[in-house]
């Protein structure tokens, strides 16, 4: 008898030791979950890239200003509230009244690229960011923040300031300069990033700016090709074909790529209006039946043929390269967007390039978010 009661003791105290460990591990995944505030949202990219990271958690709200961009984003997250206002309007009660614990955000660029004529701080673009740094010291709740600009911000005076803010309230923080081509896909997208989190730092040195991932193997040199993310070109517009002005003023200044291809330039907002530096046009031929015309265009132009037969045999040569634009949805897939991802039918194409070019790469911030929620010594 006194076996059995003992038996039945043990039996009882130990399923109140389980019923408390269980307890106290639910209580801790609910402080681990990511209870997310997306700043200068865009179309979505980042909580795109939350969801791929697999890190438990949510978008409470998303703030943006523009209105195209809000459209995109509720159209394909209905479930996200999407704010249509000022990052300068939020106040430490709204953050407050949020509940968040992590920003994740993406600041405009402008101010810190040669097209923006790199005003920094004096932009007002820059005003927003300059905002969320007055607020930080003081929002406690917030224990993660990733942020991703343009690489050269690190080079300005906002970056001074931001990190500055950073450890005054008390964040530990990492900086990266990355491209998708790092993790195998055929992209460059140079990108600067920073992770900080307070409380716990990092379990990797931060006296430099990483230019690779510390928590995976990644690629030496991209060796996927864009064909996975073409679309058939018979199913195509001929919308998206190169227009023969621009064909005779600007082929040579292109960046021409075939399926075969392991790299696309980075695409960007003016893409397609402007055809330099914009990002990669696409040719359906083989590369030697490419170079093949090209070496004939070359032999035309060190000719003795008269000027009109020239100009139509020309003609005749750049129309047979096919030359188009990447769609929409080809950079959307090379910027890691998933095929559920899909644009308002109100959105025209030009505004579909311009969203696009002021988005992130999903896939590599995934990595980041990833990073960033990192307990484990990794040296």
């Amino acid at each position: 008898k006194k076996l059995q009661f003992s038996c039945r003791f043990l039996i009882k105290h130990a399923i109140i030791i389980v019923q408390y460990l269980i307890f106290l591990f639910k209580e801790r995944s609910k402080e681990m979950d990511l209870q997310i505030l997306e700043l200068f949202s865009g179309i979505g990219g980042m909580n795109y890239a939350f969801k791929e990271s697999g890190i438990p958690g949510q978008i409470v709200a998303a703030v943006d200003i523009n209105t195209n961009a809000n459209a995109v984003y509720t159209y394909n997250n209905r479930q996200t509230t999407v704010l249509n206002n000022n990052v300068q309007k939020l106040d430490l009660k709204t953050l407050e009244r949020l509940q968040i614990n992590c920003i994740l955000m993406s600041p405009p660029c402008q101010p810190h690229t040669r097209v923006g004529h790199k005003k920094d701080i004096e932009d007002n673009r820059s005003h927003g960011l300059m905002h969320i740094c007055s607020l930080l010291p003081e929002c406690t709740s917030v224990r993660y923040i990733l942020m991703e600009n343009v690489k050269g911000f690190e080079g300005s005076l906002a970056h001074s300031l931001y990190t500055q803010t950073l450890r005054k309230a008390g964040f530990h923080y990492r900086e990266f300069i990355l491209s998708p081509t790092q993790l195998n896909i055929p992209n460059t997208r140079y990108r600067y990033y920073c992770l900080a989190r307070r409380d716990q730092n990092f379990p990797f040195g931060g006296e430099r700016i990483w230019t690779e991932f510390p928590t995976i193997k990644q690629q030496q040199k991209c060796t996927n090709t864009i064909k996975n993310i073409l679309e058939s070109d018979s199913l195509l517009s001929a919308d998206f074909l190169v227009d023969q002005k621009t064909l005779d003023r600007r082929v040579l200044l292109m960046d021409i790529v075939t399926s075969s291809s392991t790299n696309t330039m980075c695409f960007t907002k003016a893409y397609a209006h402007y055809t330099e530096g914009t990002g990669s046009i696409f040719c359906p031929l083989k590369p030697e039946q490419m170079h093949q015309i090209f070496g004939k265009l070359k032999h035309l132009d060190n000719g003795n043929s008269s000027k009109e037969n020239q100009a139509l045999e020309r003609r005749e040569l750049l129309q047979s390269l096919r030359l188009r634009y990447f769609t929409p949805k080809e950079v959307a897939r090379l910027m890691g967007f998933p095929d559920t991802f899909n644009f308002p039918l109100e959105i025209t194409n030009r505004q579909k390039y311009k969203l696009l070019g002021n988005s992130i790469n999903v896939q590599l911030v995934s990595e980041l978010i990833k990073v960033i929620c990192l307990q484990e010594q990794l040296y």
